[in-house]
Order: structure tokens, then sequence, then C-alpha cells
């Protein structure tokens, strides 16, 4: 199935994509133009510049990560859920949710 087939399916041919928000991957850019290039054979003006909106929260978590990174600071290895367990059962506990 090809990138028309799939506007199509979805019924996106018919000026109801107002945007896409992606994170900064390269491709996403890529995907962007050729989304605008299919849409203008249809006859519909999507400019990809103006409709592609680089997620917001994304462009914060890598400038965090690289201020972060140039103190030294490092973080944990855990997952939140992880540390969570941990405060709530210790840090050497395991919880076997199938017996009582």
């Amino acid at each position: 199935m090809n990138l028309k087939d799939v506007l199509d399916h979805l019924e996106l041919t018919d000026s109801r994509l107002l945007g896409i928000t992606t994170d900064n991957a390269s491709s996403n850019y890529s995907m962007t133009r050729k989304l605008q290039l299919t849409l203008e054979a249809s006859g519909i003006e999507w400019p990809a510049l103006r409709n592609h909106i680089p997620c917001m929260a994304h462009v914060i978590q890598l400038a965090l990560g690289a201020f972060m990174s140039s103190l030294g600071v490092t973080g944990s290895t855990k997952s939140w859920e992880a540390n969570e367990c941990d405060r709530d059962f210790g840090e050497n506990e395991s919880i076997d949710i199938g017996k009582s």
C-alpha cells in the first residue's frame, strides 16, 4: 500500500490533515516532504514546513539532556516504576503477584 492509498483509506485527502507532530528524527522531515508532494498531486495544498510540528517536549528533553551531560550529571538507570517499587517495597524486596 502506498502513501496515497493510506491517505485515501484514512480519508485524509480532502484537507482534513491540519498538521503532524513528530520527534526530531530526520526521517520525519523526509516523510512530511513526501506527504506534501503526495497531497499536491491530489490538488491539496499542504506546506510541510508550516504543518510539520516537531514535538516541543522532545526538543526540551534533548536540550536538558545535553545541558545535564555538560555538567557531568548522570541520571538513574532505573525506570520510574522501578524506583517507585523500591520506595514502596524496599530495594531488595520482590513482589510475587501470583501468590497470596
